[in-house]
């Protein structure tokens, strides 16, 4: 799933192209993605982009008195189309036109349709209601450093509304920069240990968004290559060089370093039928 680095960097690359340029129509290919029913989407036809930003996950275009946002979910992509094309390619979402500027083709690989949009007025949040504070905000070092939750931080970081914009990935790579175990209950971590946790949240996604912005269009299908532990299981941890792990619990794997990160425990594993302690 796309994160905060790489909605932030696409935000931007997709301002500097549509800014300033009348939407022409937003064709629907996958009707089920639509979630709200007014405002129309004729409604946006003819409104000038003012601008593209991102909260959380969601790209936020906003339109002259109304605002269209956009979660890809887990697999989807965005296709830069200087010419926009009539095909409708598997996994189609949606195409929005521009006016003299091509179109932007939403797309969706994978099983699951999950990726969504909003039709909303100015002063709708939608989705964006219940959202926690961004990573890098004064309201979240303080949740951070008070929080006596009781849930592993791994579990934390990926909660929209404790932290927004943090999913799996970044939550492998930010706990093993801290050195910090994906099990360890947040209310016990130290008050040192919460302000390196802290440091590394900011140097792991702003890395990462430098990265980004190196690329060039939409979103290519496979992403994995971003992250520097996530997935890479069986692979040297890129600090010691031991060979890391991986877990699996909550519908979905995490990749951690036993050498640095759980003083050389093994955590317990669902794969291998044992409770997970």
């Amino acid at each position: 799933m796309p994160e905060l680095p790489e909605m932030q960097a696409l935000a931007e690359r997709l301002e500097e192209l549509y800014e300033g340029a009348s939407l022409m129509r937003l064709d629907l290919m996958q009707f089920s993605a639509l979630k709200t029913v007014e405002p129309a989407p004729a409604e946006l036809e003819g409104r000038v982009l003012g601008a593209v930003g991102r909260r959380a996950k969601y790209l936020i275009f906003d339109f002259d008195g109304r605002r269209l946002m956009l979660h890809l979910s887990q697999g989807g992509r965005v296709d830069i189309e200087p010419q926009a094309k009539t095909t409708k390619p598997k996994g189609s979402v949606a195409r929005i036109h521009f006016d003299g500027r091509g179109a932007m083709l939403v797309k969706e690989f994978g099983t699951e349709r999950k990726a969504s949009l909003w039709v909303l007025a100015a002063d709708d949040d939608g989705p964006l209601e219940g959202l926690g504070p961004e990573p890098f905000s004064a309201d979240f070092q303080q949740r951070l450093v008070s929080t006596n939750e009781k849930r592993r931080i791994h579990t934390l970081l990926r909660d929209q509304r404790f932290v927004a914009g943090i999913g799996r990935g970044y939550s492998d790579d930010i706990l093993h920069h801290a050195q910090i175990s994906p099990f360890a209950t947040a209310a016990a971590l130290l008050p040192p240990v919460r302000e390196k946790l802290l440091v590394s949240i900011r140097s792991v996604l702003e890395e990462a968004t430098e990265k980004e912005r190196e690329r060039t269009g939409g979103l290519p299908p496979k992403m994995g290559d971003r992250f520097a532990i996530h997935n890479r299981h069986g692979q040297p941890c890129p600090r010691c060089g031991q060979k890391m792990h991986r877990i699996s619990y909550e519908s979905h794997e995490v990749t951690y370093c036993a050498r640095c990160q759980t003083g050389g425990k093994i955590l317990a594993d669902r794969r291998m039928s044992r409770l997970l302690r």
